[in-house]
């Protein structure tokens, strides 16, 4: 037997992984599987170069045995195994590391273990934060090696003696702490299994059962992958009960090595009101997953996604429990976004209508990606869809369709805002731009109004809200100037006048307008002030919104505006009343009339003096 006393910096060094290194201590049931998956990947390795192996036919897999009544864990892998020299230098690779590397490490870090990425391998020892003893029973490969133990209760030291009859690989017995005999009960330990160890490359088997029965679809070449089988995968990864609408499949070697499986679901959870959805895709490490939900990963916009992302860079800290280098996970995470955005691009050009089924549903992440994640708004917008003036109700084009249909001397992407295309349609701003067919994009939802403000531009052409008054539109052609009479010049410019003076702070200007065909006012607002959409939101939070001024424009040939022209004179409180309903009515078309109490009062007032004639 040989007996060797741990050393004081051992010691230390076993007190920081037992009690500080690791979070949570059910993290020591992954290391010691991930640990047996090693010796097996390398016992195949020499295999397959022809070395001499020890039991040969011996089945490579990993068993778990719980026994509730001793308060026992065992683990045996048919791995590699341990000489007795690797016992004494190498094993849980504190000693080979360097122990007093690592305490010095430690040290330099001001005590956080936080920036020791990959230095040091101290898995094994993890078992001891639930373990009182443990005993290593294991025979290596090699032919003439021979069967040892190592024991220990992770604080004297450890010892190793010889084990008559012990079969290839490691078996390992852990006699539970009186406070971690959780670790003892099946259900316990299968769950556990199921989290973290469920892809390992081996069959894994829990008192005779096995447990990790999903495929790793994600390292598999695509082409051997079947429909029914990413379905499968997709529920069991995602926890989920559709179907996936789409999914990305794919491996990269640079700029970091990555395998992904990556899946958009049918439904939206949040459009049915069950709050925000949380994270859906897991980080692994060589099948290993380290965090189910990582944080600052993925952008928030994309919480819809559901997946898988495996890769062997991934810088882990010295617990394997989080990432440490975020620099190289944030691109790892742009790989991952910018290969999603192009499979969404060819989506929508190869399966227009699959994909538009996908963006009314879905729209609302992307457009909140926009507003919100600064490095990859620029690869958006080319994924937006809108209704628009050129196509029928219903029907969806992009930004770049919209710019192939552009006039010439077009420099400008013109939208309108609304809740509905009723509402546009009825409203004044269409007609000019109808007019002189110019189209023009329809937004109805109040997170529009971000986008476009986010956006600026797309392919160099600005984005112009119709309700703008900087908007200069060309003269419109013979064919299609508006009918009817005209104020004279001196009357409309008179007109005009009174206006300003009734309509008072409300009004910047009144002039005559070249937008108008068939509507008798509009209200136009400068660049940069604030839109229905913002104003609605102010109100929504209990805050003041911005005071409305607008530039009034009028249609000199309309019935109503030559009436009124002849009515400010001859009954100008009736013309009073008209002017300032005409004013709320176009406030009322550009979405900015506040409070329409005082506006119901007028229109009663009007009506009883049209009757009273």
């Amino acid at each position: 037997m040989t007996t060797q006393p741990f050393q004081a910096e051992v010691r230390q060094l076993l007190d920081i992984v037992i009690h500080s290194l690791y979070t949570d201590r059910e993290i020591f049931v992954r290391e010691l599987v991930s640990n047996a998956s090693d010796a097996l990947e390398k016992l195949r390795h020499h295999q397959l170069t022809g070395a001499e192996v020890y039991q040969p036919d011996a089945a490579t897999e990993i068993s778990l045995t719980t026994d509730e009544e001793n308060n026992t864990l065992t683990l045996i892998d048919t791995g590699i195994g341990l000489t007795r020299a690797e016992l004494i230098e190498n094993l849980g690779t504190i000693a080979h590391s360097g122990t007093r590397a690592f305490l010095d490490a430690i040290k330099e870090n001001g005590g956080s273990t936080s920036g020791l990425i990959g230095k040091f391998g101290v898995g094994f020892y993890s078992v001891f934060m639930a373990a009182q003893e443990v005993k290593v029973f294991t025979h290596s490969y090699q032919p003439d090696a021979e069967p040892l133990v190592w024991s220990s209760d992770g604080a004297t030291g450890y010892t190793i003696d010889d084990a008559p009859g012990q079969a290839r690989g490691c078996r390992i017995v852990i006699t539970l702490k009186e406070d971690a005999a959780e670790f003892a009960k099946p259900d316990r330990l299968r769950g556990i299994l199921e989290k973290y160890s469920n892809f390992v490359p081996f069959p894994i088997l829990l008192n005779g059962e096995r447990v990790n029965t999903v495929e790793a679809l994600w390292l598999k070449n695509k082409n051997e992958v079947t429909p029914e089988q990413y379905t499968e995968f997709y529920r069991f990864a995602g926890h989920a009960w559709d179907e996936p609408r789409f999914h990305l499949h794919f491996s990269a070697d640079a700029p970091i090595q990555i395998n992904a499986l990556l899946f958009v679901p049918t439904e939206n959870q949040e459009k049915w009101g069950v709050g925000q959805t949380e994270p859906g895709v897991a980080l692994y490490c060589r099948r290993v997953l380290i965090d189910p939900k990582p944080q600052d990963f993925l952008p928030e916009w994309l919480r819809f996604l559901r997946g898988v992302v495996d890769s062997e860079d991934l810088p882990l800290n010295i617990s394997r429990e989080s990432m440490q280098d975020s620099a190289l996970v944030r691109k790892l995470g742009d790989v991952i976004v910018r290969r999603l955005i192009k499979q969404l691009e060819t989506e929508g050009a190869e399966n227009a209508e699959k994909y538009e089924a996908f963006y009314r549903d879905f729209s609302r992440f992307i457009k909140e990606g926009i507003a919100s994640d600064n490095r990859n708004r620029d690869l958006l917008p080319k994924l937006l869809r809108y209704e628009s003036s050129l196509n029928d109700a219903g029907k969806l084009t992009s930004l770049p369709d919209y710019v192939t249909r552009m006039k010439e001397g077009q420099t400008e992407i013109y939208y309108q805002i609304a809740p509905n295309r009723s509402s546009i349609e009825g409203g004044p701003y269409l007609e000019a731009f109808k007019a002189r067919d110019l189209e023009v994009l329809f937004l109805f939802e109040p997170l529009d109004d971000y986008v476009m403000t986010a956006l600026r531009e797309f392919d160099g052409r600005k984005f112009v809200s119709v309700d703008r008054a900087q908007i200069k539109l060309d003269d419109l052609p013979d064919a299609t100037q508006p009918k009817g009479e005209s104020l004279a010049e001196a009357d409309t410019a008179s007109l005009c006048t009174w206006l300003k003076e009734t309509l008072g702070e409300g009004v910047s200007e009144v002039t005559t307008s070249s937008r108008l065909i068939d509507s008798p006012v509009l209200a136009l607002q400068d660049e940069g002030a604030a839109s229905p959409q913002f104003r609605q939101m102010m109100r929504a939070m209990n805050q003041e919104a911005p005071g409305v001024k607008v530039k009034l424009e009028i249609n000199p040939r309309h019935p109503l505006i030559r009436n009124l022209s002849a009515a400010h004179a001859a009954n100008p409180d009736l013309a009073k009343l008209v002017a300032t309903q005409l004013l709320d009515n176009a406030l009322l078309s550009a979405g900015l009339l506040d409070d329409p109490r005082d506006m119901v009062r007028r229109v009663n007032d009007i009506m009883a003096a049209a009757l009273h004639k």
